[in-house]
């Protein structure tokens, strides 16, 4: 199922990458081989991956060979090795992403595979199985969550929502929040106030975690949870100064400020809530049903813990977005395009989707994978009601193509630390944000043509 090929990719298509890559600096983001089920026999083949660690274990390169007949070289994911392949037409045949920040930005760049005709004619993965997390890896040439499939996620969560220890809550005398129905961005806030545990001048317990997956989604997203959109219809410019803009912008600089949670201008010595919530030093994380994986291994705090729905803005929209949705997309330049497919399908849709569905680390992608998520425990049984409420108020937030995460996540934390400690008001900060993220929009459009 080749397609028809194409010239490589100019360098000056890369310009934005390296420069979305120097931001990220500054920041411091049993059987026989199966075939094809196009009916393409790939046995025999090497399919190159570009994925970190995590994503493919040794163990799980040997399974793929094993039950597709294909062999993986792994290569470690690294965004300036990958613009070098990218940028000689030599990729890799499959590379990690994450759907919500990386699909719209890299397929505006010509360098993705449009994958329909594999979704269409696979018994494996089917269209109508598909969960609505994977229009994630969907662009239209101008809106991300319509058009062409580009890749798929792995599994998702819903990662405005927030787990919160009950056993906090008891000692501090605090009402624990609905597992059904949102609580308020203010309420959240008032809560994490009241929990927060101080000794010295120095917070020993966090009373909540707020900071999303990186800067980009967790804007956007609250963004329209007010009401509004973070960006221009044409995704050119973001304005911070609309009224619903302003509203994200303002609460998550008083989450700062407050030193409730940790912050760029407070950080988690453990770089992110698993550790700080096991440890009993964080009342409310905002981490979505991916995080029940590391909390059901530990049977006493999994007792304790609760998953309720993301916070809403009141009289605003009840929005419970997908921050994330890594997974894998092939490149348009790929040199093995139907055995990457078929490790694509084993991926997602077989021995190793299936394992991961019975984690708890994630929900499923595909839709009749969901019987497999735990549900033994009284407590798994909890987790998932209040995630299958959930999935009810799922909406893909669409991004824009001209910003990576990394690079927004540099301005943002440069131009907003200032008001994160109370020296900068909201309006001006608004003020600021606006010439500076833009200007960085305006060179991704033209790099992009």
């Amino acid at each position: 199922m080749q397609t028809h090929a194409r010239a490589p990719v100019s360098r000056r298509s890369f310009l934005a990458l390296s420069a979305a890559g120097a931001a990220a600096g500054a920041a411091s983001l049993g059987g026989c081989a199966l075939q094809v089920s196009t009916g393409v026999s790939s046995s025999g083949e090497t399919v190159t991956m570009m994925v970190k660690g995590g994503d493919l274990s040794p163990d799980l390169v040997k399974q793929a060979k094993k039950e597709t007949g294909v062999t993986i070289k792994r290569v470690d994911y690294d965004i300036t090795k990958l613009i070098a392949m990218l940028t000689s037409g030599s990729p890799p045949d499959l590379v990690r992403g994450v759907g919500a920040v990386d699909a719209a930005y890299f397929a505006a760049r010509d360098v993705m595979q449009e994958l329909d005709d594999y979704f269409a004619a696979s018994s494996v993965l089917r269209l109508d199985d598909l969960d609505p997390v994977n229009d994630l890896w969907r662009y239209d040439g101008k809106s991300q969550g319509k058009g062409p499939r580009y890749g798929m996620a792995k599994d998702f969560s819903q990662d405005s929502m927030f787990w919160f220890n009950t056993a906090a809550f008891d000692k501090k005398g605090v009402t624990y929040p609905s597992e059904t129905e949102p609580v308020t961005f203010d309420e959240w806030l008032d809560d994490a106030r009241r929990l927060a545990q101080r000794s010295k001048g120095q917070t020993t317990v966090f009373g909540g975690s707020y900071n999303g997956l990186v800067k980009l989604t967790l804007m956007a997203t609250m963004t329209a949870s007010a009401g509004g959109s973070l960006f221009s219809d044409d995704f050119s410019r973001v304005d911070f100064t609309t009224p619903e803009a302003r509203k994200a912008l303002a609460w998550y600089i008083d989450y700062c400020r407050l030193k409730v949670g940790p912050s760029p201008v407070l950080p988690d010595p453990n770089g992110w809530d698993g550790p700080t919530y096991q440890a009993g030093r964080l009342a409310m994380s905002n981490s979505g049903y991916w995080m029940g994986g590391m909390i059901g291994t530990d049977k006493k705090l999994a007792q304790v813990s609760r998953l309720a729905p993301a916070p809403v803005f009141a009289g605003g929209p009840r929005i419970s977005a997908c921050q994330g949705g890594t997974g894998l997309w092939m490149p348009r330049k790929a040199k093995n395009k139907d055995a990457a497919w078929r490790v694509f399908e084993w991926f997602f849709g077989e021995a190793p989707a299936k394992a991961r569905a019975s984690s708890g680390w994630g929900i499923p992608t595909l839709k009749s994978l969901r019987p497999l998520m735990p549900a033994k425990e009284e407590y798994q049984k909890r987790t998932l009601r209040a995630q299958e409420n959930e999935l009810r108020h799922f909406s893909v937030v669409s991004l824009s193509p001209y910003i990576s995460g990394d690079a927004f996540e540099a301005l943002f934390n440069q131009v907003a630390t200032p008001a994160m400690k109370g020296e900068m008001s909201v309006d001006s900060l608004a003020g600021r944000l606006n010439p500076t993220i833009n200007q960085q929009l305006k060179r991704g459009k033209e790099q992009v043509g």
